[in-house]
């Protein structure tokens, strides 16, 4: 895969994870519940960990992180309606857009994965953070089932 497709890739990983971070963070704050509280703390620093991991593996392959946030516009679209369900203190409302924004997070991953030639220790990063992505969507999602 040449540099300038693997850039792109992993700086679109980089943005989507940097809204999920932002997003939970947010919820974090304005949410009540303790328990969702606590998840979306540690989906927060789970995504502020991946973000790190996929930086150090840019730097390894001397690639550059994007500093413009020129796909930020598109990424955003997945937690936008954050705010107006936080507001609503609907905690259903909060837990279906974080759902959204995790659905955006495991298509950017699952294109990642399909991308050819990533270097072996970068693939098996994406290939870990994949997972736990996967697992903060079906946890949000069965919080969101179970909430009233």
């Amino acid at each position: 895969m040449e540099v300038k497709a693997t850039t792109a890739l992993l700086n679109e990983l980089v943005e989507t994870l940097k809204d999920g971070q932002k997003g939970y963070a947010d919820a974090m704050t304005d949410v009540e519940d303790a328990t969702l509280k606590d998840t979306f703390k540690k989906y927060a620093v789970q995504r502020a960990g991946f973000i790190t991991e996929i930086e150090d593996q840019m730097f390894k392959l001397d690639l550059k992180p994007d500093e413009s946030s020129s796909i930020t516009g598109t990424v955003h679209r997945a937690w936008i309606d954050l705010k107006s369900a936080l507001t609503s203190k609907d905690n259903k409302a909060v837990l279906n857009e974080c759902e959204r924004g995790e659905d955006y997070a495991v298509k950017a991953y699952q294109t990642a994965l399909k991308a050819q030639d990533l270097p072996s220790a970068l693939k098996s990063v994406i290939e870990k953070q994949y997972q736990g992505v996967q697992e903060a969507h079906n946890t949000i999602r069965s919080l969101r089932d179970s909430s009233k």
